[in-house]
């Protein structure tokens, strides 16, 4: 490290995600899956940053709703949060599930658009049409028949 440089001076070059800045290391990944550009700026931006690192524009729009558990059913979950990525690309829209204790998602899951739709026809057809008994047999992904 040079003598006039600090490890506590902070960088305020924004990180260079595009092939000319990583030449032989970044090329491959480059070709198979292209980077994807700021909306607002048009740099090239990691797909895992939230924000652009260049002009500070939200990368990810999600809408997010959190929902209480079943005050007579006893459990150690205190939330079901739902959050429906708004993505541009159809690869970036899905809908994640979470179960929440105090501070942390304990269990989650992220469901396609189909999925999502077929989750949300099961909960309104099925509160508002059907009456499921003890012995009612609940179709999973796949199954014709159910089993």
């Amino acid at each position: 490290m040079p003598a006039s440089a600090s490890a506590s001076t902070p960088n305020k070059t924004p990180r260079d995600f595009t092939g000319g800045a990583y030449r032989g290391i970044l090329e491959p990944s480059i070709k198979e899956r292209p980077v994807p550009q700021c909306p607002s700026c048009a740099e090239a931006v990691d797909r895992h940053h939230r924000f652009c690192p260049w002009c500070a524009t939200p990368l990810r729009r999600k809408l997010v709703e959190f929902f209480a558990p079943h005050p007579g059913i006893p459990g150690d979950a205190v939330a079901l949060r739902v959050s429906r990525y708004l993505g541009n690309e159809p690869a970036d829209r899905h809908t994640r599930l979470s179960i929440w204790d105090d501070e942390r998602a304990v269990s989650a899951i992220s469901l396609g658009d189909a999925e999502a739709r077929r989750l949300a026809r099961f909960l309104s057809e099925g509160a508002a049409t059907r009456a499921l008994d003890d012995t009612a047999v609940l179709a999973r992904p796949g199954d014709a028949d159910g089993r």
